[in-house]
């Protein structure tokens, strides 16, 4: 039985996540979790969240064993942009993109 968490319109680069992500893909949780702690990375933390979160959630419906567990599947979607300008020089405007993720892992027994 599968336990999924998402994180959606996360304020950090999904080419920066996806760092983080890779990580953990088909790691045990304890492994992931230890990873996740040490990685000097800035997404990490919101990472190790989710993680967090879809733990409590194989944990809700008591069938499966959390100690058992390990990361099926993790992935980071691209999510909306926000589009923001910044001065230039001789009174114009550049525009750039504030990136969003969505970043979503699923946990599965082994």
């Amino acid at each position: 039985m599968e336990a999924k968490a998402t994180l959606r319109f996360v304020r950090v680069s999904p080419r920066k996540a996806r760092l983080v992500v890779d990580l953990i893909r088909g790691k045990r949780i304890e492994d992931a979790r230890t990873i996740l702690r040490l990685a000097n990375k800035a997404s990490a933390r919101t990472v190790r969240k989710v993680l967090d979160s879809a733990m409590a959630n194989a944990g809700q419906t008591g069938v499966i064993d959390v100690d058992s567990l390990f990361v099926k599947s993790a992935f980071v979607n691209q999510g909306t942009s926000q589009k923001r300008f910044r001065p230039a020089p001789m009174g114009r405007a550049h525009r750039y993109r504030r990136r969003t993720s969505h970043i979503t892992i699923v946990l599965d027994e082994r």
